[in-house]
């Protein structure tokens, strides 16, 4: 088990092969599986990905009627020419939207790393596919980025927002996700690792207070802020700027603060959004 972002780094040096080579000769490894059984079985990843993206409804609404329709609002919006942040990163926040909402909805979507972060990685690669016209084979590459950076996080700290808060969710999500924009971007090692720190950073202490208890409200919106975060975080590092702190201090930072959060901050609902007027007021319904 790989369990620093700096021996994956290390290891490729060393064995002459790119990052992401790393990580799936550690999966072959891992699944006695062979290089091809590999790289299917995270090319059928990703093609999920693009399916539960493609199935999205925007009549479905979540059991809790919660979710449901606003990534066609947001998908609108963009090619109504409504958005500021313009019609890449206007797509990125509906394609994020569409893919929670589905997670809610009990659509069939990829939990990378959890369910309830599952919109932030498909919303930056599907974007990123169409806008620059990178091949499913690179994107594949893109996901054992991604997948490795995962690995790292869940093994020094964790992925589990009743452990760590949603920082070890939607944060995990979008480190992973600012690391393998990296890679897309022919950044070298050291700027994953870089992407991987900043995006960390900037999530570090998210709290986990589902409103009813739901992956809901507020976590379908957040998977936004991961998806967005994840690419300012790789163009800032595509520009030069490095992370002072390494990214495996970070992730041992972000474990440290979950075990360092209250028991009510960590999906218990019984603190934040979950016991607002309206958090409370959207229990008690629910509950009747």
């Amino acid at each position: 088990m790989i369990s620093g972002i700096e021996e994956l780094i290390k290891l490729s040096e060393d064995k002459e092969i790119p990052f992401w080579q790393v990580v799936l000769e550690d999966d072959m490894l891992d699944r006695s599986v062979s290089k091809e059984e590999s790289f299917a079985t995270m090319r059928d990843m990703y093609h999920a990905m693009k399916e539960a993206d493609h199935a999205y409804d925007s009549q479905m609404r979540s059991a809790s009627q919660l979710v449901g329709g606003d990534g066609a609002k947001m998908e609108r919006a963009v090619k109504d020419g409504k958005v500021s942040s313009g019609s890449f990163l206007g797509m990125v926040i509906a394609r994020a939207l569409k893919m929670g909402e589905s997670n809610a909805c009990m659509k069939r979507i990829v939990a990378a790393p959890t369910a309830g972060s599952c919109g932030v990685i498909p919303a930056v690669f599907l974007s990123l596919e169409k806008e620059f016209g990178y091949s499913e084979e690179k994107m594949t590459e893109a996901l054992y980025v991604a997948a490795g950076i995962g690995s790292v996080i869940a093994e020094r700290a964790s992925i589990s927002g009743a452990q760590g808060g949603c920082q070890a969710e939607i944060g995990a999500a979008s480190a992973m996700a600012a690391g393998a924009v990296v890679y897309l971007r022919d950044g070298s090692n050291e700027q994953i690792s870089d992407a991987t720190a900043v995006a960390l950073k900037n999530l570090l202490g998210l709290v986990c207070d589902p409103v009813a208890g739901l992956v809901e409200v507020p976590c379908v919106k957040r998977n936004v802020i991961g998806a967005v975060n994840a690419i300012t975080s790789a163009d800032m590092v595509m520009a030069g700027i490095k992370s002072k702190i390494p990214a495996d201090e970070v992730i041992d930072a972000m474990g440290e603060v979950g075990a360092l959060l209250p028991v009510s901050l960590k999906e218990t609902s019984q603190a934040g959004l979950a016991v607002t007027p309206t958090g409370m007021a959207v229990t008690e319904n629910l509950s009747k």
